[in-house]
């Protein structure tokens, strides 16, 4: 009996000091951007962000600092036009690989398909960028779009700058208008776009784009940041290990 008491502490125990263990000793968290330096109300390019100029974009920069449901974010609006906007970060894709956002689409641009140049139009998507010398021609960039009808855990190259390659991580327009937050391995999806391990980024970016279809559409952005993408890994490994162990009860 006092062993089988002593077999059922040491479990609680440990399954406590996992629960417990406090979130950084679990998961590495590098945040790029959570918008809460940013007073609500304050429009265009945010501070500690820059413009990032596309040819023939016209950018507007219709952009806005909001609470929206409770949660900080950049509302982001575009009509006929193309806005980019760009923050140097520094993060070890070894540590921390895995990106995380939150975002919300209100509105996909009529007739996009970015499988066509002359529609390549997309909502509100978030680009992580390896700069390169000469930048057009060789700075590498994946884009993560939530697109209207292409299948999610697609990829396509863009069809104006081979550099460039989206990943559809959404599809659809079922949850228009609702808050989902995504994580996709930054690693992994780079070596299956240009088939070779990835430097460590130095840039994320946040694009909207609507002047190819010359029609309109609307997103949110929220929290941005690189995980480890451990949460919760070590009561997961503790979990697995105590399946072999079983106190009698």
């Amino acid at each position: 009996m006092k062993s089988a008491r002593r077999g059922r502490g040491a479990f609680v125990l440990a399954l406590a000091a996992a629960l417990l263990m406090p979130s950084t000793s679990v998961a590495e968290l590098n945040a790029v951007e959570d918008w809460s330096q940013h007073a609500v109300g304050s429009k265009g390019v945010p501070s500690g962000w820059r413009p990032y100029e596309t040819f023939g974009g016209r950018p507007a920069y219709d952009f806005s600092v909001v609470n929206d449901e409770g949660r900080r974010a950049l509302h982001l609006k575009s009509r006929d036009e193309h806005s980019t906007i760009a923050k140097e970060i520094r993060v070890s894709l070894r540590a921390t690989p895995v990106l995380e956002w939150s975002w919300k689409v209100v509105q996909h641009p009529a007739g996009a398909d970015i499988r066509k140049r002359e529609t390549s139009d997309l909502t509100g998507h978030v680009f992580v960028v390896w700069p390169r010398f000469p930048g057009p021609l060789r700075t590498r960039l994946i884009g993560y779009a939530w697109d209207a009808s292409l299948p999610a855990g697609s990829m396509e190259r863009s069809r104006k700058a081979g550099n460039v390659m989206f990943v559809i991580v959404r599809s659809g327009t079922q949850e228009l208008g609702r808050w989902v937050t995504e994580r996709r391995n930054v690693y992994e999806d780079y070596r299956r776009a240009f088939g070779e391990d990835p430097e460590d980024p130095r840039a994320v970016a946040i694009s909207i784009d609507t002047n190819d279809t010359h029609s309109t559409a609307e997103a949110l952005v929220g929290r941005i940041a690189f995980t480890s993408g451990a949460t919760g890994a070590a009561l997961r490994r503790y979990l697995f290990a105590s399946q072999f162990f079983t106190p009698s009860i």
